[in-house]
Parts: C-alpha cells; structure tokens; sequence
C-alpha cells in the first residue's frame, strides 16, 4: 500500500512517496502507520524559486549528502570535500560569496528529458532545506534503513592556529584597560559637599532710646 511522508519548512517542501513494509510489527507507534520500506518518488519543492526538483532513492541521498556537507562546511568555515559520486541525477553546492547566496546544481541522467537545473538559495531558504533533510533523516518510520554518512575535515584542510600570544594579547590590554581605568578611579578624589550656610543673625548695636542717662533733679538742685 501507497504511503506518504511530508517534511514542510517556510520556504521549502520534501515530500516522499513509497510502499509500506508489509511486516505489520513494523508500526510507528506514534501515529500507528506502518514504516515507508521502499521509495517511489522523492519531490523537493523551493517556494520561493517555484522549482521542483525529483528523483529516487539516488536523488534523495545525493540531495542530502551535497546539502548536509556544504551547510556543515559553511558552518565551520573549513572547506569540505566534495561526495565523488557516478550515479546520477547528480547534485551539487557552491557558494556564491560576493552575492551571498548558495547555488544548488542538480544535474541529471544524460540521455533523461529533465534538463540541468540551478537554484540559488538565500541563507535562510538553505538552513530551511537542511532541516527538512534533518527531519527526514530523524523520522525512523520513513525509510530507516537508509543513512546520511558525514566525514569530518581532514587535519590537512584545517586553517592555521594563531600562537598563543597573539590570542592572548587582545585579552591583556583589555585587562590592562580596565585596571588603568580603575586605578584613576580611585585617584580622583571625592566630591566635596558643602552644606548650605544659614543666614547671619542680625545683632543691632543701635541704643535703645529709652535707656539714655538723665541727671536727677535732686544733684541739679544741690549744685545750685
């Protein structure tokens, strides 16, 4: 019996048709369908180019291997090594770094009607690709008996280390920085703070009219 399996993402649709094992102990028990045992056809839908690339079983592992090792090659910045493969229809990444885009080749059989096909990808409509691989590749019950090899990079292909010093100089003048920037901290010296002065106390020196000296009658009275 026909079944299916869709992986949907933003911008791209892997869509797998195929037969159903006949052996009914093989059930996903998630969603009780039997597992997809043998591939009929493989369609990998871009939506924002409008492109639909398809094949077999040779189509889906070479799509997943040349997509797989690229993204993981971009990701690590070292270059991968391309999967030499004779089987076709062939398929295939290259960066194009001054537009910033990641063009995908699929090549087909020679004597086939299909004609050559490139589809340039942004970053984002690449990652929504790979994930739609990764999603494939992680759903047990859709073809589990196939696999996606990695390889890591050789030691030959990795990018020299900087020496020590040179990674560490960065790291001391940003200390040093920092501690000529606490020491003058510390050096400048606080803010005085001055309390508000309270206004003088007005004292009158002025005398009282009231308390001028009077002679007294009685002493003008006896000088006389």
């Amino acid at each position: 019996m026909n079944t299916k399996r869709q992986y949907s993402l933003p911008n791209c649709n892997l869509i797998l048709e195929g037969l159903e094992d006949a052996d009914t102990e093989n059930v996903n028990i998630l969603d009780g369908k039997p597992s997809m045992s043998i591939l009929i056809n493989a369609e990998c839908h871009l939506l924002h180019s409008n492109q639909k690339l398809s094949g077999g079983r040779v189509f889906l592992q070479n799509l997943s291997s040349a997509v797989s090792n690229y993204a993981q090659g971009l990701l690590s910045g070292l270059p991968q090594a391309e999967r030499n493969t004779t089987e076709y229809p062939q398929v295939s990444m290259t960066h194009l770094a001054e537009q910033h885009l990641h063009r995908l080749t699929f090549e087909p059989e020679p004597e086939s009607e299909q004609s050559k096909t490139e589809v340039d990808l942004t970053t984002v409509e690449l990652f929504d690709l790979v994930d739609a691989i990764d999603q494939f590749y992680a759903d047990r019950s859709a073809l589990p008996n196939m696999t996606l090899e990695l390889q890591s990079v050789s030691k030959r292909y990795r990018q020299p280390e900087q020496p020590l010093l040179e990674r560490l100089t960065p790291v001391a003048i940003g200390l040093t920085s920092l501690a000529v920037a606490a020491g003058a901290f510390f050096v400048i010296p606080p803010p005085e703070i001055n309390s508000p002065e309270s206004p003088p106390i007005n004292q009158t020196n002025e005398t009282n009219p009231s308390t001028t000296e009077t002679t007294p009658l009685n002493e003008e009275s006896n000088s006389n």
